[in-house]
This record gives structure tokens, C-alpha cells and sequence, in this order.
């Protein structure tokens, strides 16, 4: 009987865990290995567009790719792991119970915005993530524009100075006025713990941010917090309340709760700490790649962050190991130490920098430029051929 790798999560984690197994037994003419990949679609999201108008076609079919490679793709929800008896329990398309049994585990399903439990958030804000609830908010804001003007309509307060939060707000003025007219009076208004605009970014970058917010007109509220949200807007911690019929909640992320039946230390993210190999610590058969992997990307301590830059790298390198490591091959150890960071800014342009002191490379026009290219072409999965798919998994490309 074939030997079976299962890998869970149709994530950047798993589709790039996938084709590098099945590249490693490839270049080792393999027949006697099987790999699957479980999800509840077979279609790459592109998360990282999310804030984007046009959500609905921010996607990638998988299928031909997967036909193409050999990977065979069983559509399910993970529901539980059996680390014992080495099987993945998961709820079918048609609501059935089923089973799969592995040999080996990549564990690819990602991670999910963690809403706090304060007065309103989960009844009144909306979200960019995932691709039902970032449709949710673009029918909302078109909706808008049957809405008498008020305040209330024309202001859309973004909760988070982070990644998602920045692309968002500063996304959003020219979204609004699409929506309501050019000559409609928009409000962006961000509510951050920072200490001043872009403070989470560091010194490097953030005067371009600011730059960009005061451009467009954003108001940034500094070292501030939420407090509750009902139907008419947000409170903030201090006892201001801004009227809003749209607040975005984009700062709080944790990997996927699948993480907490796999004996192993976490962060406190919930990542499943990994070796070289990106082995779960502590397990003989279960690797982790993507958002669920605590990873450290070089000898000087840091660690891979929630992003498809690094999920990429780490979905090759551990679909590369697990099948080395089931065949007897030899490993490639993961290591990623360039750091990049391409944050769009809206109409004002982006910002792109290297290193993880982010240095500033591109500005404004040069750097929107590099973004729609890293958006628009490099994450996206290759075509469906298998050559060129295979070819692509190599652990050793570089992803920035």
C-alpha cells in the first residue's frame, strides 16, 4: 500500500507544501507515495487583496493544477486530528463525517482574525478576512450610496494601525467616492494604540505613511483605544464617539485552533513551534507550514510573521521535507533571511523597504508598481502544468 501525505489547508502554506512533495518524489521517481490535500474549496485565496474592491475575483482555481501534479484533492472541513491514530477527522461537502488517514501531516490552515470580546464588535463590524466576509463589507459600502447623506454614511472608521488596517483605510477614500460621488465629504478615521501614525512599522517607514494619511486627509487617532461599537458608530476608550455606519476590526490574528490538538508548545499567536525541518517539535510524522508555523527564518532571532511572503517559503520547504524525510532523502532546511515589506497606500502610492529594520528602496509610484506586480502575478499559483508547477516548488527559490 502507498505511503500518504495529507496536507491540510489550501492556504499559501499548503498549495506550495503540496508541490514541493510532490516535486521531491518526482526528482526521486517516486510511485509508492501518495499526497492529498484537504480544503473546503479547491481555489487559492488571494488574502493578502482582500482590502481590494472586486473581492469576488481575488481567487485562483486549484483543480487543473492539482490534476496536473498528481495531488489528489478531497474537498472537507478539518474538524479534529487524531495524532494517535494518525488520522484527520473532517465534515464533507455534503455534511458527511469523514476520515482520512496519513502517513505523514502538513498542517497549512493558516490563521483567523480574533475579534475581542467587547459591546458590539461581533453584531456591528465588518472584516477583510476571508473572502465572504470582505464581500460582506463591498455590498455594504455600495449600499451606501442608497442611504440619505449623513455623517454617519459618509465615515468609515478602520480599527487597527497595522498591515491590513493601513492598506484598508487608506483603500478607502477612493472606494467611498466611487460609491457616493466625487464631490461626497468621506471621513477615514483610524483608531490605533500606536503611539503616532505608522508606529508599528518603525521609524524607517512610517514618515511615508504619514505622509500618505495627511495626503489623502485620513484622521489618525493615536494611542487610542475601542471601547464598544453599536449601530451608530464607535466609542473609543477615552468617551469620544465617532458616528460611523461602517467600522472595519482588522488588528488581532491567531493560527487556526486545529493547532491546539497537536501536543507541542505554541506562541502566543497559537503557532505550533518547528524545527530546521519545520517538524512540529515533538512530533515524529506532523510538519506545520504557513500562519500555524512558529518559524525562525535565520541564526539571529526572528521568526516568520503571518504573511504570504514567508508562508510561501515555508509551505516549500515543508512539503520538501516531509516527503525527503518519508523516502530517506535528504532535507533542505528552511531559511529565510531577506525581509521585505511592500505596504500599499492607496492613491498616494506605496512604500517598499528590506530588512527587518525596514529600510526604505521605493516610494510612491515606483513601489505601487512593485506592489500590483507582487500582487497581481507572484503570489498567485503557477499554471497548470506539471513541469513548470514542480519546478516552481524548489525550497531554494527565494520569495523577496
Amino acid at each position: 500500500m502507498k505511503k500518504h501525505i495529507l496536507v491540510v489547508g489550501a492556504g499559501f502554506g499548503g498549495v506550495w507544501s503540496a508541490l514541493s512533495a510532490a516535486r521531491q518524489l518526482d526528482l526521486n521517481d517516486r510511485q509508492d507515495v501518495r499526497i492529498s490535500l484537504l480544503a473546503p474549496q479547491a481555489e487559492l485565496r488571494i488574502r493578502p487583496r482582500f482590502y481590494e474592491h472586486d473581492v469576488h475575483t481575488m481567487k485562483a482555481d486549484l483543480q487543473g493544477l492539482f490534476d496536473a501534479t498528481g495531488i489528489k484533492f478531497v474537498q472537507g472541513m478539518a474538524s479534529s486530528i487524531d495524532v494517535k491514530n494518525k488520522a484527520v477527522e473532517y465534515i464533507s461537502a455534503h455534511g458527511a463525517r469523514q476520515s482520512l488517514p496519513y502517513d505523514r501531516l502538513v498542517l497549512a490552515t493558516g490563521s483567523h482574525l480574533f475579534r475581542p470580546e467587547l459591546e458590539g464588535v461581533k453584531e456591528y463590524a465588518f472584516d477583510v478576512d476571508t473572502i465572504e466576509s470582505a464581500a460582506r463589507l463591498e455590498a455594504h459600502l455600495k449600499s451606501l450610496a442608497s442611504q440619505p447623506d449623513s455623517v454617519a454614511r459618509n465615515t468609515v472608521v478602520v480599527c487597527g494601525g497595522g498591515f491590513t488596517g493601513i492598506e484598508t483605510a487608506t483603500e478607502m477614500p477612493a472606494r467611498l467616492r466611487a460609491i457616493l460621488g466625487s464631490d461626497a465629504q468621506v471621513r477615514v478615521v483610524v483608531v490605533d494604540r500606536g503611539a503616532h501614525i505608522g508606529s508599528a512599522f518603525g521609524e524607517g517607514i512610517s514618515p511615508s505613511i504619514k505622509e500618505a494619511v495627511e495626503d489623502m486627509g485620513i484622521e489618525w487617532h493615536s494611542v487610542a483605544t475601542v471601547a464598544s461599537l453599536d449601530a451608530n458608530g464607535v466609542t473609543l476608550a477615552d468617551g469620544q464617539h465617532i458616528e460611523s455606519n461602517t467600522v472595519i476590526w482588522t488588528v488581532g490574528f491567531r493560527a487556526s485552533p486545529l493547532t491546539a490538538q497537536i501536543p507541542g508548545e505554541r506562541d502566543g499567536q497559537g503557532r505550533l513551534y518547528v524545527d530546521q525541518d519545520l517538524k512540529v517539535v515533538g512530533q515524529d510524522d506532523i510538519y506545520a507550514a504557513g500562519d500555524v508555523a512558529y518559524a525562525a527564518c535565520d541564526d539571529v532571532g526572528n521568526y516568520a510573521v503571518m504573511s504570504c511572503q514567508h508562508a510561501i517559503s515555508l509551505g516549500r520547504h515543508a512539503g520538501n521535507n516531509i516527503a525527503a524525510e518519508l523516502i530517506g532523502a535528504e532535507t533542505k532546511p528552511y531559511s529565510q533571511p531577506k525581509y521585505v515589506t511592500c505596504l500599499d497606500l492607496g492613491e498616494w502610492g506605496a512604500v517598499y523597504t528590506e530588512g527587518w529594520d525596514r529600510q526604505v528602496k521605493l516610494i510612491k509610484e515606483e513601489a505601487k508598481k512593485l506592489k500590483h506586480q507582487i500582487n497581481s502575478v507572484w503570489i498567485y499559483p503557477p499554471a497548470a502544468d506539471r513541469q513548470t508547477a514542480l519546478a516552481a516548488a524548489d525550497p531554494t527559490i527565494p520569495v523577496a
